[in-house]
């Protein structure tokens, strides 16, 4: 930008969380969020002294943990995959 200005996201599209809310959002403790930020696994904002998540690299966190499931399968078809089951 010519001027110097950021464009900021439109309100509530993109908001910074502290890692308490950032916590609250993620159904974890804030120590969780402290220490995937320490750990450098989560991207974070740094306000002066204050840390800020953005909502949209929590998004991503928990895209990136997704495990698909496995569709249901007979147990003949688990049997020819691993062996005999016992």
């Amino acid at each position: 930008m010519a001027d110097g200005t950021v464009d900021a996201p439109s309100a509530g599209t993109d908001e910074l969380l502290t890692p308490s809310q950032a916590g609250d959002y993620l159904c974890t403790g804030e120590r969780f969020v402290r220490r995937l930020i320490a750990e450098r696994r989560i991207d974070y904002v740094k306000l002066g002294k204050h840390v800020r998540v953005q909502r949209s690299v929590l998004d991503r966190f928990i895209q990136a943990g997704r495990v698909p499931h496995e569709p249901d399968r007979t147990s003949e078809d688990r049997e020819h995959a691993t062996g005999p089951i016992r």
